[in-house]
């Protein structure tokens, strides 16, 4: 079946002279998946080439270091500095022609941002000239360990290029495409954004050079023309051939803004290039606009500027920056784009294009914008997907379909148990998903509440389920009776933590809540310690309860707490990890004004690196009190006190207390189980916390323990 609901994204497309079966890209992404010495290896080839099975017309591979290890970014990074390198490049592109795609390298060299070439190798940053001082200090937002890990980093040198450096420059651009070209390349997109060399060149907010290469827009756009014309020298007139372009600098003052893209985008054309990549840039001396640019929080980012470029030059635009397929393919029909490059989403599920095209959105597993993709990266990690667990190690072995199927009990109907069921399902295994409670989700409903995107992965993992051969059993209390009875082969167990209140003194006065107890809160979910607390409950779990049935309408639940939630103006979060701070984003924007008070030096451990950096800065900016290192915590009726960082006294209003503390693994019914002569695997949240990621990856370690992997 093929489907004609994105008429205009799935259409045949063009760029240059390479045919493209549709007009959804992989943008090019920096993913660390090569090998330590540049070269092309297993794991990259095996995740390029998912995504060429995945029904995608072009794939841009990212940041190909044309002067590696100079200029290198991050490790893993893809080099093509060296002839050496094509035949690994060659094995990619042959991998992904295989299946359809077509594939572009970019061309990439890290400039004023190759921190990493730096550090590792102690190269300095090849730069225009010196740049602006920061304006924050990022490290603030990293966690303590996140920190450890930065032991050792020392601050870079500046090389300020002259003109031998700019020329040997170009031509590491041109002999880059020759090499792309010899390995079997379709396309070349040069990046010339996101603060790298070209980029730093272009914008008036790192460029104050005063010889030809500064100044005027003229001198500015220099050197990328010099690149463009050195690579066609190289790949001749009619191979594919484009750039990519910052359509506005957010947060630098005096900067790019769009007017100037417009300019840049009319100059490029007219040096040859086939198309344009539009994307943005942010100062990075600033948290929260590391996801306010190239890889944003807020939905079609970088569309007004893509737009109006578009109408500025004739040649293809290419649109990117968290764009729903939906919006893709309207922003196509109305000529606003030519294609869509989408990054996380494809990351998260690398066969959308071939869902999209057989008529079935509704089956593609949903990016949450967690940034856990990113954060691995800037924390010297390979990228990794909190929802797709197999991303990354696609070069791994799958888990094989049953030849004897087995009967598989999977205990707790949450992420972690959703996941399992639905993939020992699709591998022909009986499965009997038990749920104590009389809806599946488990925490990822209270999540789904404070977090909208997390709904998102609720709903498909409810209906994958849904759809599955699976039998659930709702409000059933898993027993060794009970699966004795059933004659189970091998159990799952996935409840969860358990969330104790912790010894705070005051912490069993009537205006304190548990995590346990804002969950039910937030649910609807009775419980005679609530009615105790508050007389407020009946009529909240009426209201709320409404919207929350085995169908659960969690936009409406959002909307009935926000009225009926009975807590005061002043609210006091003792806990300050994810479970705290989202809380506090939840409450915020309820209108309540709200402290958070965390005994460890940093707040927000759970969230990853980028969504902390986000999400505590807007906190700051909406009056929330951030109070990392406090100790002796006491709850009075109407009050918190706490000495602070400093060693002093503070006293802050609650007229309501949460406590966002005291979770741990409960491994207490996998130990019975086994005891009881049962095979088990533990996974998720039982295990310790690890939240959506660990549920996630815990479900695919126990589905292959299960099924076995292929040799």
């Amino acid at each position: 079946m093929t489907s004609n609901r994105y008429p205009y994204l799935l259409s045949p497309g063009k760029i240059g002279t390479m045919d493209l079966k549709n007009r959804i890209a992989v943008t090019a992404m920096g993913v660390s998946l090569s090998e330590d010495d540049g070269t092309v290896g297993d794991q990259i080839i095996a995740y390029h080439e998912e995504q060429a099975k995945g029904g995608v017309g072009l794939i841009i591979c990212g940041v190909a270091g044309v002067g590696w290890p100079v200029g290198a970014v991050a490790l893993g990074q893809t080099a093509i500095s060296d002839d050496k390198f094509i035949p690994g490049l060659k094995r990619l592109t042959d991998a992904v022609h295989k299946h359809g795609a077509k594939i572009a390298t970019q061309l990439h060299f890290g400039g004023l941002v190759a921190g990493y070439s730096f550090q590792r190798w102690g190269h300095p940053l090849w730069a225009p000239g010196y740049p602006p001082v920061p304006k924050q200090n990022i490290s603030e937002f990293f966690t303590m360990d996140e920190l450890a890990g930065m032991a050792g980093f020392k601050m870079p040198e500046i090389k300020v290029l002259e003109q031998a450096d700019i020329d040997q420059l170009v031509d590491m651009f041109a002999q880059g495409a020759r090499r792309a070209k010899e390995a079997g390349f379709d396309g070349i997109e040069i990046h010339a954004g996101h603060g790298y060399i070209l980029s730093s060149f272009i914008s008036p907010y790192t460029n104050q050079r005063t010889d030809q290469y500064g100044g005027s827009r003229e001198n500015r756009m220099r050197l990328p023309l010099e690149v463009i014309a050195a690579i066609r020298e190289q790949v001749g007139p009619d191979y594919p051939l484009w750039i990519k372009l910052d359509g506005k600098e957010v947060g630098k003052p005096g900067g790019i803004q769009v007017e100037d893209a417009i300019e840049h985008a009319r100059m490029v054309e007219a040096a040859g290039v086939d198309a344009i990549t539009i994307t943005s840039y942010h100062d990075t001396g600033v948290g929260k606009l590391h996801s306010e640019s190239n890889i944003p929080h807020l939905e079609s980012w970088n569309l007004p500027e893509t737009a109006r470029i578009k109408a500025a030059v004739k040649i293809p635009v290419i649109g990117s920056g968290r764009i729903e397929a939906e919006v893709g393919d309207a922003t196509i029909g109305k000529g606003e784009a030519d294609f869509i490059a989408m990054g996380r989403k494809l990351l998260a599920d690398p066969h959308l294009p071939n869902k999209l095209l057989m008529g079935m959105p509704d089956k593609v597993r949903p990016c949450v914008y967690c940034y856990t993709c990113v954060s691995a990266i800037y924390n010297g990690q390979a990228a990794r997907c909190a929802v797709n667990p197999e991303l990354s190690f696609e070069f791994k072995a799958p888990a094989l379909p049953a030849t004897n199927a087995k009967h598989v009990a999977v205990i707790g109907g949450g992420p972690g148990g959703m996941e399992s069921a639905r993939r020992l399902s699709a591998l022909g295994h009986k499965v009997t998903l038990i749920e104590k409670s009389d809806r599946l989700g488990g925490t990822l409903r209270f999540a789904s509440l404070a977090y909208e995107p997390n709904e998102r992965l609720l709903n498909w993992l409810r209906q994958e389920v849904e759809e599955a051969d699976v039998t659930l059993r709702l409000s059933t209390e898993a027993t060794p009776d009970l699966l004795r009875s059933l004659g189970v082969d091998e159990v799952i167990v996935a409840t969860g933590a358990i969330r104790g209140m912790p010894a705070i003194p005051g912490g069993d006065l009537p205006h304190v809540f548990s995590g346990d107890d804002m969950r039910r809160m937030m649910l609807g979910e009775s419980s005679e310690e609530l009615k105790r607390k508050t007389g407020l409950f009946t009529r909240i779990a009426t209201k709320v309860g409404a919207a929350t049935g085995a169908t659960a309408n969690l936009a409406l639940v959002r909307k009935a707490t926000h009225t009926w939630m009975p807590l005061g103006d002043n609210i006091a979060i003792i806990g300050g990890e994810l479970v705290g701070v989202e809380l506090a984003e939840f409450l915020t924007e309820r209108g309540r004004r709200v402290n958070v008070i965390e005994e460890a030096p940093r707040l927000g451990k759970g969230l990853t690196l980028v969504r902390r950096m986000r999400i505590l800065s807007e906190l700051a900016e909406h009056g929330v009190g951030l109070h990392g290192g406090a100790s002796d915590i006491a709850i009075q009726a109407g009050t918190v006190t706490f000495t602070d960082s400093q060693g002093n006294k503070q006293t802050v209003a609650a007229d309501n207390v949460i406590v966002a503390m005291g979770a741990a693994g409960d491994l207490t019914l996998a130990d019975n189980l086994k005891a009881a002569g049962f095979t088990v695997h533990a996974i998720g949240d039982a295990t310790g916390v690890g939240y959506i990621e660990g549920a996630m990856h815990g479900a695919l370690a126990a589905v292959k323990a299960v099924a076995g992997t292929a040799a």
